[in-house]
C-alpha cells in the first residue's frame, strides 16, 4: 500500500510499504479521507509533546470502509460499512487498522471528508465543553482560532450546548467564517485587543470558558479577560510557545484549567479501554452524528489532495491559511 512514512523528523515521504496486520480485536479499513492537523506537523518536526517512535505514519482520523474484521472485533461491524475512526498513529495511507471500539459507522448522509472532522475534532470540542468544562446554557465562552477545525468545531458545540459564543480569527473574512458557524460575536485578533473587546461585550466580567488550541500570548491574556470561577482549556500550543500558568491568577479569581487528551477517551497506549468509558465515547458519537444530521454541526473541509500532495497540506497549515481541515485522499 501507499504511505506517508516518517523514517528521520523532519523528512515524510510517500512511500509503498506493506500494509498493517490485523490484530486481535481489530478492523481494517479502506482509508477514503484523512484529516490533517496541525498536530500532525508538530509530530512530524518532532516537536509534539507525544513524541512519535521512528518509524511511523502519521494520521489520526480517518473515514473509509470496512474490509478485514478480527474474528473477536466487538461493535457489531460488518464488511462493507461506512465508518470513520480515530487512530493512534497510521492515517495517512491506503489502509489502516484500528481497534474496533474506536471505529463508528457514520450517517448514511455524511461524506468521507466530513467524517474525518469527528473521531478527534468534534469529539474533543464536545469532550472539552460538555464533559469537562460543563459548559452551561447562557454562559459566554471564548474560542480562540475560530477558522479552524478546531475552533469551528468549538463554536457549534458551543452553541449546541446553548452558550453566548465569542470568536477570535485571523481576518474578517475568518471572523464571517465563525459567525456563519454560530458566533454571537467575532474579533479580528490581528486588528486589536481581544482582551479589551471580551471585557466590553461581556460589562468588564469576561468569559466562563475559554477554549484555547493556539497557547502562548493568546493564553496569557485569556487569563486576564476570563471571569471569576471562569474555566480554560488549553487545548494545543499552534502558537509555537507552551506557556506558564501564574498561580496567583488562578487563586484571585478562583479559576480552573482544565486539561484534555483526547487519546485518553480512546485508550491510545492501553491494551484495552475502561469498559464504562467507552460506552460514554460511544454515546457521545450518536450524539455528534445526531447534530450533524439536524445540521446543527457543519464540518469545513478547506480542500482535499491527494496523498502525494500531503506536503502542500502542511504547507498550508503551516502558514495558517486553512480555513477548517485538509483531508488527503489516499485512492486519488
Amino acid at each position: 500500500m501507499r504511505a506517508v512514512l516518517c523514517r528521520t523528523f523532519g523528512s515524510p515521504a510517500v512511500e509503498d510499504i506493506p500494509p498493517p496486520d490485523l490484530v486481535p480485536g481489530g478492523v481494517r479499513i479502506a482509508v477514503q479521507a484523512a484529516g490533517m492537523s496541525f498536530a500532525n506537523l508538530l509530530v512530524l518536526q518532532g516537536t509534539h509533546q507525544n513524541r512519535a517512535p521512528l518509524p511511523f505514519i502519521p494520521g489520526t482520523e480517518v473515514a473509509g470502509i470496512v474490509t478485514e474484521l478480527a474474528p473477536d472485533a466487538a461493535g457489531g461491524l460488518r464488511i462493507g460499512d461506512r465508518v470513520c475512526a480515530g487512530v493512534a498513529s497510521g492515517g495517512f495511507a491506503e489502509q489502516v487498522v484500528a481497534p474496533a471500539e474506536n471505529v463508528f459507522r457514520i450517517p448514511g448522509t455524511m461524506d468521507f471528508a466530513s467524517a474525518t472532522h469527528f473521531p478527534t475534532i468534534y469529539a474533543t470540542a464536545y469532550a472539552a465543553l460538555a464533559w469537562r468544562a460543563a459548559l452551561q446554557p447562557g454562559e459566554v465562552l471564548l474560542v480562540h482560532g475560530a477558522a479552524g477545525a478546531s475552533g469551528l468545531a468549538a463554536v457549534e458545540v458551543g452553541r449546541v450546548l446553548g452558550a453566548t459564543v465569542i470568536a477570535t480569527a485571523g481576518s474578517p473574512e475568518k471572523c464571517a467564517i465563525a459567525r456563519d458557524h454560530g458566533a454571537q460575536h467575532a474579533i479580528d485578533y490581528r486588528a486589536g485587543d481581544f482582551r479589551k473587546q471580551v471585557l466590553d461585550l461581556t460589562g468588564g466580567r469576561g468569559a466562563d470558558v475559554i477554549f484555547d488550541p493556539v497557547g502562548g500570548d493568546v493564553f496569557d491574556e485569556s487569563l486576564r479577560c476570563i471571569a471569576p470561577l471562569g474555566r480554560i482549556i488549553p487545548m494545543g500550543f499552534a502558537s509555537g510557545r507552551i506557556p506558564l500558568v501564574p498561580a496567583n491568577l488562578i487563586l484571585v479569581k478562583n479559576l480552573t484549567v482544565i486539561g484534555l487528551y483526547w487519546g485518553f477517551y480512546m485508550a491510545w497506549g492501553k491494551s484495552q479501554a475502561d469498559p464504562p468509558l467507552r460506552a460514554r465515547v460511544r454515546a457521545m458519537f450518536g450524539e455528534l452524528f445526531r447534530l450533524y444530521e439536524t445540521g446543527a454541526l457543519r464540518p469545513v473541509t478547506d480542500r482535499v489532495l491527494p496523498l502525494a500532495e500531503f506536503a502542500t497540506g502542511l504547507h498550508r497549515i503551516e502558514a495558517r491559511a486553512v480555513v477548517g481541515k485538509i483531508v488527503l485522499s489516499p485512492g486519488a
